[in-house]
């Protein structure tokens, strides 16, 4: 038997976008871009529709290191494809792209949930490009999760 002491971290990270502010390229309606980050999986933001590309942010405030984002779509939607890429910025103007454009599949099999994992890197803003959807002709995201690891 050995004895421990200490203070434990968490293995699966830390969710760097929780409640952080947020923009985007348009809105539709009631679904602005601060619903990505209010951590309800129900509520979304749309762009507006037949227009791409689109784009929503976070801002977390200061430069973070993070090497996976997770975007996720409400539960309960039918599967559709977005085509995303990833970009990271240190000032909100200029963005290096962390995540090559790829169709991703939203499917509610796995709660509509896709992770995208790249090389850590060290950004104070982080967004997703949308340049095509299935489904509907809007970008959309219900919550966009960046993690330390």
């Amino acid at each position: 038997m050995v004895a421990l002491s200490g203070t434990g971290t968490d293995t699966a990270g830390t969710d760097l976008a929780a409640g952080k502010p947020t923009s985007e390229s348009s809105h539709t309606d009631v679904y602005p871009s601060s619903n990505v980050t209010d951590g309800n999986q129900g509520s979304y933001w749309e762009s507006a529709n037949n227009t791409f590309p689109q784009w929503v942010q976070v801002d977390l405030g200061s430069a973070r290191s993070a090497s996976r984002v997770v975007l996720q779509l409400p539960a309960g939607w039918g599967a559709r494809t977005q085509t995303l890429t990833l970009g990271g910025s240190t000032d909100g103007t200029t963005f290096t792209t962390l995540k090559s454009s790829a169709a991703h599949t939203f499917d509610p099999s796995t709660r509509n949930t896709v992770t995208l994992t790249f090389p850590a890197a060290t950004q104070r803003y982080f967004r997703v490009t949308i340049t095509a959807k299935s489904g509907w002709p809007a970008g959309q995201v219900s919550e966009f999760q960046i993690w330390t690891s």
